[in-house]
């Protein structure tokens, strides 16, 4: 059984891809993450806001940072412990250990700072994938606005690297399939869905914001499994499913939607990183009980074709609602 894959002109050993997190934040758990047999990784993000000279000043012009003070005081922080320089430092060191290593940039904006992303790929990075994070706060901002943020972004970055790009996009845009078509005119070169935001809850108690269900569910799998089975089929770039994905199945679903790879995180913290070990074998039995020797075979053959998108969202739906299932 064969579990080759060809992700942004990578190829992957596996399809099952460590997402930027703690677990990809040092030599030592990239190595052991290797060891457990992952396709590749994402390392943790290092934010726009690291990035820039004058820190400070980015800050005091950011109405995202005005309106939540707290902030201010942690991205200085965050600056001055995991700063530009030992991230590069990180990506030198593991270029060589074997699988794709993806450096990725959490940003807002396309000021200044894409001129650093040739510095990941000088340093070794196999490929940059871009977390965007812009939050529709302003209700004068057209949705069209927020959507050119992003293709700017994309754009400004391609111009100073040749290595693959992709974007790990939210689920709340108005039209998901027209911007997926705009990121791929503007050559990115993979999309990765979604991109979780982690929920605030309020302690009635203390009287404070506080963070809720930092690790993700089996059930929030749903969202991207929906739309990796639409946008496969439509869109001219790899896509890889994010969000949910906690065992063999979520990985075979994913697969068969049409996703090129998935990114696992939280059933690694729940279970360890040589749980990728059990989800590839996994992976392979199901692949020789249904005679597939390689993934490229089944890749998609559960995808949404385009000539009957339409008619099939309309009929679960009408199946649904009234009690069909």
């Amino acid at each position: 059984m064969d579990l080759k894959v060809n992700y942004m002109g990578l190829e992957l050993k596996s399809p099952v891809i460590v997402s930027s997190s703690k677990l990809t934040s040092s030599k030592e758990s990239i190595l052991n993450c290797v060891k457990a047999g992952a396709g590749a990784v994402v390392l943790k993000s290092l934010f726009e806001e690291q990035i820039l000279d004058e820190i400070n000043a980015k800050l005091q012009e950011n109405d995202m940072y005005y309106f939540y003070p707290e902030a201010r005081e942690y991205v200085q922080n965050i600056s001055k412990d995991h700063g530009v320089g030992e991230y590069l430092k990180l990506v030198e060191s593991v270029k060589d250990c074997g699988i794709p290593v993806i450096a990725s940039i959490n940003c807002v904006s396309a000021n200044e700072w894409p001129k650093f992303a040739s510095k990941l790929e000088n340093a070794g990075a196999s490929a940059i994938e871009l977390n965007i994070a812009i939050f529709p706060y302003d209700a004068g901002k057209e949705s069209s606005e927020i959507e050119k943020f992003y293709v700017n972004i994309l754009t400004e970055v391609k111009k100073n690297v040749n290595i693959p790009v992709s974007i790990k996009l939210g689920n709340s845009f108005t039209n998901l399939i027209r911007l997926s078509d705009q990121l791929c005119k503007a050559k990115v070169d993979a999309l990765v869905l979604f991109n979780r935001f982690y929920a605030p809850d309020i302690d009635i108690e203390r009287l404070e914001i506080v963070p809720q269900n930092i690790l993700s569910a089996p059930e929030e799998m749903a969202e991207s499994l929906r739309w990796v089975g639409i946008l496969s089929n439509l869109v001219k770039c790899d896509i890889a499913a994010s969000t949910g994905v906690h065992d063999s199945r979520a990985v075979i679903k994913q697969l068969l939607a049409g996703a090129s790879a998935v990114q696992v995180c939280s059933t690694l913290y729940k279970h360890g990183i040589d749980y990728i070990q059990v989800i590839n074998a996994d992976v392979m039995d199901w692949m020789m009980r249904h005679r597939f020797n390689a993934i490229h075979e089944f890749k998609g053959k559960m995808n949404r074709k385009k000539d009957h998108l339409a008619a099939f969202e309309r009929v679960q739906y009408m199946k649904k609602t009234t009690g069909a299932y």
